[in-house]
């Protein structure tokens, strides 16, 4: 199932992608440590849809376990990684997509201050929901992104922050070009 089928499927809430994701099967770290990912939304009316988009966010790459950078930006053109204690998750959702757009614009000038060589992350194989597949530890935020494949170069992720009171859904694609 391609990232296109994922979005065609028309899923709407979370318990609708919550049965999407179950059904998948696993994703194991060292199938899916392989360099850059592509990142998409799959809108379930989470305060987050639209707001990774509207930032600029590229996606995620996988370099290895423990070699993992859990956000990618782009700005005109250029892809680089961003330390995510640099980004103020706790606005998503509070800030209009409007205030999200502007800020974009801003990042070829705050990419000097939000960019990171180092990773941030790393993948661990870890059960949950019944599965154990890959999943993202990130190293200074109470983040665990949890993966499933739906098929040999789509994965659907589902983001498990400590607080968060609604699942957040994502589509990563393997960029091959």
């Amino acid at each position: 199932m391609a990232a296109n089928e994922l979005n065609a499927l028309n899923i709407r809430t979370a318990a609708e992608a919550w049965v999407l994701f179950d059904r998948l099967p696993a994703a194991r770290v060292e199938e899916i440590t392989t360099g850059r990912w592509r990142g998409d939304e799959l809108p379930t009316g989470h305060p987050f849809d639209g707001v990774l988009v509207a930032s600029g966010w590229y996606g995620k790459q996988f370099d290895g376990p423990d070699d993992v950078h859990p956000l990618l930006f782009t700005a005109r053109g250029t892809v680089f990684p961003v330390d995510p204690r640099r980004i103020p998750l706790g606005l998503a959702g509070r800030v209009p997509l409007s205030g999200v757009r502007a800020m974009r614009r801003m990042l070829p000038y705050l990419r000097p201050a939000l960019r990171t060589r180092k990773s941030t992350a790393r993948l661990r194989d870890i059960e949950y929901r019944g599965v154990a597949s890959a999943a993202m530890v990130y190293d200074h935020l109470p983040i665990i992104d949890h993966f499933r494949r739906a098929d040999e170069h789509t994965l659907l992720g589902v983001m498990d922050l400590r607080g968060m009171t609604e699942p957040y859904f994502f589509i990563l694609r393997r960029d091959i070009g």
